[in-house]
């Protein structure tokens, strides 16, 4: 019988539907409030130079965001309002034109709204890799598994603790294809299986909690290891390739002022400078970078963005 988790589920939906059906005047005033209320945050942002930022939790709880944010602030003037939540509220939030510029690692989801015209461009621009974490003992010997598949299936098969997000984020879309591929109902619960609505950050500590198996994309989980107490027990695979895109929203639905900070925002992620920075971001604290940047390395440039690598070919919408 699956466990519930009501407290994360609500606040999930205070950071989704609310913000959904939200109105971009009450945005303008009322996600001051709420980026105060998470963040500690105290300055006041004039909505003639702020910039709305949604983007997958994955970004922000890796601490990339963190790195980031200030240099573009710096160097563009420009002030960004971030919303974290899974990757499928960000696009219909995106969708409904109740944000500026999106950053999400759903591919599929991302290319329909390009398609469609509600989004007008999807450059990916940096990925990493997702990962089963789990506890040491291991005992359902994801260790041992053939493939991502085969572990989802061994866990399945053990009905061991297992940890999902359940938000229809980038993450939960990927747990969904490998149960599909092991041959299992995606609803499929056992007795230990759990579902928090909530993002990656919490969802890890959870996990660790209970000393539980779960997905994560390996940025965040590296930055929360320490603390939860859980191992990465996967292998790479490419059914584990985590590809992240930034994306503009349809500038009919937009102020030219914020289309304008939207435009200055992608090219920044683009740059080589930026693309530098994501490169070594996490080397010195984990050893390793948490993301690798998709655009080939070049020497900085004031003129020109590097190009998108030919497996990650950026899409644009008609127009």
């Amino acid at each position: 019988m699956e466990s519930s988790l009501p407290v994360l589920r609500f606040a999930n939906r205070l950071t989704s539907s609310r913000f959904l059906n939200a109105s971009r005047r009450w945005l303008g005033t009322s996600l001051v409030i709420f980026s105060m209320w998470v963040a500690g945050q105290s300055q006041a942002i004039e909505p003639s130079t702020a910039l709305l930022l949604v983007t997958t939790t994955s970004v922000r709880d890796s601490g990339l965001l963190d790195d980031l944010l200030p240099i573009f602030l710096e160097r563009e003037g420009i002030h960004v309002q971030v919303i974290a939540i899974g990757s499928g509220a960000a696009l219909r939030m995106g969708g409904a034109g109740d944000a500026d510029v999106l950053l999400t690692h759903a591919p599929e989801g991302e290319q329909a709204l390009v398609a469609s015209g509600a989004l007008v461009s999807r450059k990916p621009f940096m990925e990493n890799h997702f990962v089963i974490a789990g506890p040491g003992n291991d005992p359902a010997d994801v260790r041992g598994a053939a493939s991502p598949a085969d572990a989802i299936a061994r866990i399945s098969a053990a009905s061991a603790p297992f940890i999902s997000r359940g938000d229809d984020s980038g993450t939960h879309r990927r747990e969904v294809a490998l149960f599909e591929e092991a041959g299992l109902d995606p609803d499929s619960r056992w007795e230990r299986y759990s579902r928090t609505g909530a993002g990656m950050g919490i969802t890890l500590q959870v996990a660790g909690e209970r000393e539980a198996y779960v997905l994560s994309d390996i940025g965040t989980f590296l930055a929360f290891r320490e603390r939860i107490g859980l191992e990465s027990l996967s292998s790479p695979a490419p059914s584990l390739r985590n590809v992240y895109s930034v994306l503009r929203v349809d500038p009919s639905k937009l102020d030219p002022a914020r289309t304008a900070a939207a435009e200055r925002f992608e090219a920044f992620l683009l740059a080589p400078e930026t693309q530098q920075r994501i490169q070594s971001f996490g080397s010195e604290r984990f050893g390793r970078p948490l993301f690798h940047p998709l655009l080939p390395a070049s020497e900085p440039s004031s003129t020109s963005a590097p190009q998108a690598a030919p497996d990650a070919a950026p899409d644009s919408a008609p127009r």
